[in-house]
């Protein structure tokens, strides 16, 4: 019999660990992993798809170049280097920027930590898309926000749900987006809708962090304006090379004015010193050049491919009533099944050897139960079809449901 264990610290803890709790999308991950289970869950990138001679002449190359400078602390600001980089990155989607107003940081997801840490104290009202990215509301969760809930469609954040919310009286302390290709729903913010936003946002003094991991990973139709582009002083704009490059780096920014650029420097030096000097440089060396550009023509290539693989599963395996959407990039889409619980219906799911994330996980308050993410983006297209196949028993065994329309 397993021994049980208490916690004797329980009582010490901080009220806001009380508003945090395990993400659903790492809880799947133990699940997943195993290899007789299709995971319809994770966002993880398909690295494998990079050349692994190409990785391996950054690696060494940094090493033998940098040596001991490789190994060492550095600014909590980040290498210039590796700034430079991004700031040339970031003008291949029309951000306009200087190395100077940017901090490199432990992935995207520290710098949301940051920003909560930053701008949210206990009780102060923030708004997010809804749905939302789950790291995202797992961050801020914890300097303890209320959160406004923004619904958003096709063409992205509902705009004049916000304009009513703001007119009535709603002072949130900042807007947080994804507009390119969302997580969770794949969606795309549309330019009217982002101009809409500059246009309020700005009116009633509010700002927008504007978090873009996705939009290099677009299949087909042309790039839109960032909102960062549209009103630069009003936006901090984030990015990540997760997906042009690899998670494993754990290289991120924020894009900011001065203020907020210092304070989001303290902050990092308060939480880590620095960002790692040799994953900075690795950074640095692999976007030196055509090698970036020519691996991830590959790598979307790939995702394409994976995504119409989802889409045609979907069409053929998903039972009447389901609908979801049709990302034009990036690595989701979102289902939604009417009268189907999915966080209930989950376990059953992995039994039948198919995962996927429940609405519930990307809701502050827990809604979406009858919504589901899946993710396209790592399993072989085979398996994508297997893996709905699958699930599209399971929800047929479950519900009959009204005839299919995709959205």
């Amino acid at each position: 019999m397993a021994e049980l264990t208490t916690d004797p610290y329980v009582d010490l803890y901080a009220d806001r660990m009380t508003g945090m709790t395990a993400s659903e999308v790492r809880a799947l991950f133990a699940v997943a992993s195993r290899p007789d289970v299709v995971s319809l869950a994770g966002g993880m990138p398909f690295v494998a798809a990079l050349p692994g001679g190409d990785v391996q002449d950054v690696v060494l190359s940094v090493l033998r170049d940098h040596g001991a400078a490789a190994l060492q602390y550095c600014g909590g600001i980040g290498l210039v280097g590796v700034r430079e980089r991004i700031v040339a990155l970031m003008a291949e989607e029309g951000v306009d920027a200087s190395a100077d107003r940017v901090v490199v940081t432990n992935g995207a997801q520290q710098a949301l930590d940051l920003i909560g840490k930053i701008f949210i104290d206990p009780g102060d009202e923030i708004a997010v898309e809804e749905p939302s990215y789950v790291g995202a509301i797992s961050a801020f969760s914890a300097y303890e926000p209320r959160f406004l809930q923004i619904p958003l469609d096709d063409e992205g954040m509902i705009v004049s749900g916000l304009e009513e919310a703001l007119v009535r009286g709603a002072r949130p302390k900042f807007v947080y987006t994804v507009p390119n290709f969302s997580n969770p729903a794949g969606v795309t913010m549309s330019l009217a809708r982002r101009e809409h936003l500059a246009e309020v946002c700005r009116r009633f003094g509010v700002p927008i962090v504007e978090d873009n991991p996705y939009g290099m990973l677009r299949f087909e139709g042309q790039q839109v304006p960032s909102v960062r582009s549209l009103d630069p002083g009003n936006v901090i704009y984030l990015g990540t090379l997760s997906k042009v490059f690899a998670p494993g780096i754990r290289v991120g920014w924020a894009l900011a004015e001065p203020g907020t650029l210092e304070r989001l420097v303290l902050a990092k030096e308060a939480a880590d010193l620095c960002s790692s000097a040799l994953t900075q440089l690795i950074a640095e060396r692999y976007l030196d050049g055509d090698r970036w550009r020519i691996n991830l023509k590959t790598l979307v290539a790939v995702y394409r491919g994976r995504r119409d693989a989802m889409l045609s599963a979907l069409e053929n395996e998903f039972p009447a009533g389901a609908h979801w959407t049709t990302p034009a990039g990036g690595f989701y889409v979102w289902a939604t099944t009417p009268g189907i619980d999915t966080p209930t219906l989950l376990p059953e799911a992995v039994e039948r050897k198919v995962a996927y994330v429940p609405g519930t996980a990307f809701y502050p308050d827990g809604r979406g139960r009858d919504r589901m993410r899946l993710s396209y983006c790592y399993p072989p297209e085979d398996s994508i079809r297997e893996g709905v196949r699958r699930l599209g028993a399971l929800l047929a065994d479950h519900a009959s449901l009204r005839p299919a329309v995709t959205a």
